[in-house]
């Protein structure tokens, strides 16, 4: 093959202040002319002895530098014709160019991706994230958790972990803390399962998408709480369901109006316990109406127990699963909210004719969840400890519960209803009409108070505005001046929607 001529120098403009070293420099500068088309293939290059003459550099770090680009591929040597950028290159860039197999959906950028790629939404680093004042959801109090203890049982298990759990592959997870778990849910949670039916997954997240690779087919219906969970919302969408909005008032979810909806449907995602976003506990006429149902549509109960460890007026609540006769219901629970949302670890209660199936199916998503962490957490339930945290808990967010309440009447009186406030780590505050939830919180994040609007949970028209105010990182004392930060966004609020409406009428 005939060369091309060399012609121009390729610039190569050197910082000797720069952190990189003079070999990355030249390297770096070369790459960029070759995968830029500045140098085209079987382009001879200068000498390493000219190139660094040229560049004011000694020739080892030329030499490296090509001996780098020559390892990887993008240039090439002869005997007797010198150096020359790869004459193979436009065959490889020819694979992994703009002429690939078009997909069924496109960006701004036209570059084409999968259509069940744009159903998921855009994820926004949130101010939970960065730490943004009081009433964080979903949010437990970090600064309670015994890490002393943690620390030690974490650090047994890393100092002398044993050949075989390292090697070991169960997509279930391990045998002791799935022992740990059906123990406790027994106990607490009136579920009826053997440890061979808990699977440990990494958060409730993962346990519903699971369900769905398994359960449900695209356009299968499902049943949603109206409103809803709207993290299990983008799953179900994602996953190509139809969702049906079902109402939900004090009894839980209306299973009458679900049944008038879409009777068909082929699953029903509820939060029995304590409904989010409302706190309603379904009432056992209508568990028994949902299960009957299940039976006779021959559909699945995914029941999501997100947070029922936390009760105060009476003893949880026993689970709907602990009801099901017949292998209906799948259950999920998560460590997220009651112990470390670091943690990221959970689990799925499965009916035994499906474990096979989950077992696949999680095995081809991540093989099996990490060791170490399932091996502490289980040392940290089967020792007392969790149980232990859990009372201490139940009695700080109890007493942050009744501060916040209070604060709530203080400063609304009757203009605001209370939801949800028996258990969980959060209540809901519904505000009548004239106030926007969504405008508020966007004016609160800019004085440092984190709301999350209850309007966007709704699937429908008819909504309500308020707030789900967590409280379980939140401190009694610095409730006051929020809840009064929260008035006055409130008042501004509603000031500003007569001003409105008055503008409209006189138009």
């Amino acid at each position: 093959m005939r060369r091309a001529s060399s012609g121009l120098m390729p610039i190569v403009a050197l910082d000797r202040k720069a952190n990189r070293s003079l070999q990355g420099q030249i390297y770096d500068a070369l790459r960029a002319a070759i995968v830029g088309g500045e140098l085209k293939p079987g382009q001879l290059l200068p000498s390493s002895r000219r190139l660094a003459a040229e560049i004011g550099s000694s020739r080892i770090p030329a030499l490296n530098a090509y001996a780098q680009l020559l390892a990887e591929g993008y240039i090439e040597t002869k005997a007797g014709s010198g150096t020359a950028v790869a004459a193979t290159l436009p065959e490889l860039f020819a694979h992994c160019g703009p002429a690939a197999p078009k997909a069924s959906s496109a960006d701004a950028s036209g570059r084409h991706l999968s259509q069940r790629s744009g159903q998921y939404p855009n994820f926004v680093a949130t101010p939970r994230i960065h730490n943004h004042g009081a009433f964080v959801i979903h949010q437990p109090a970090i600064d309670q958790f015994p890490f002393h203890i943690w620390g030690r049982l974490a650090a047994r298990h890393h100092r002398s972990p044993g050949l075989k759990p390292l090697i070991r592959i169960d997509p279930m997870g391990t045998p002791a803390l799935r022992q740990a778990i059906c123990d406790y849910l027994a106990t607490a949670r009136a579920v009826r399962c053997t440890p061979e039916q808990v699977m440990v997954v990494s958060g409730s997240q993962q346990a519903l998408d699971l369900c769905c690779r398994v359960l449900l087919d695209p356009d299968d219906c499902i049943w949603m709480e109206e409103p809803g969970y709207f993290l299990a919302r983008y799953i179900f969408q994602a996953n190509g369901c139809r969702l049906v909005p079902v109402k939900v008032d004090a009894h839980g979810l209306s299973v009458t109006e679900g049944e008038k909806a879409c009777s068909t449907a082929r699953a029903a995602y509820v939060t029995p316990s304590h409904q989010f976003p409302l706190g309603a506990t379904m009432s056992a006429a209508r568990r028994i109406e949902l299960l009957r149902w299940a039976g006779r549509a021959n559909a699945w109960i995914i029941e999501d127990d997100y947070d029922s460890e936390f009760r105060f007026e009476s003893p949880p609540v026993a689970s709907l699963q602990g009801l099901d006769p017949n292998g209906r219901v799948i259950y999920i629970g998560t460590f997220s909210k009651v112990l470390l949302p670091a943690l990221r670890l959970g689990y799925i209660v499965i009916p035994a004719d499906l474990v096979e199936r989950f077992q696949a199916v999680r095995f081809c998503m991540d093989i099996f969840p990490c060791y170490f962490s399932q091996a502490a957490l289980a040392d940290f339930m089967l020792e007392g400890h969790f149980v232990r945290h859990i009372r201490k808990m139940r009695l700080l967010y109890g007493q942050r519960r009744a501060a916040l309440i209070e604060l709530l009447r203080r400063e609304f009186g009757e203009a605001v209803t209370i939801h949800g406030s028996d258990a969980g780590m959060s209540v809901t505050a519904s505000l009548p009409h004239g106030f926007d939830d969504q405008d508020i919180a966007r004016r609160a994040l800019e004085r440092k108070l984190w709301l999350f609007a209850l309007s966007p949970l709704y699937a429908g028209a008819s909504r309500r505005n308020g707030f789900i105010l967590g409280f379980g990182s939140t401190p009694s004392s610095a409730m006051p001046g929020a809840v009064k930060l929260l008035a006055e966004l409130a008042a501004a609020s509603r000031q500003q929607g007569r001003k409105t409406k008055r503008a409209r009428s006189s138009t």
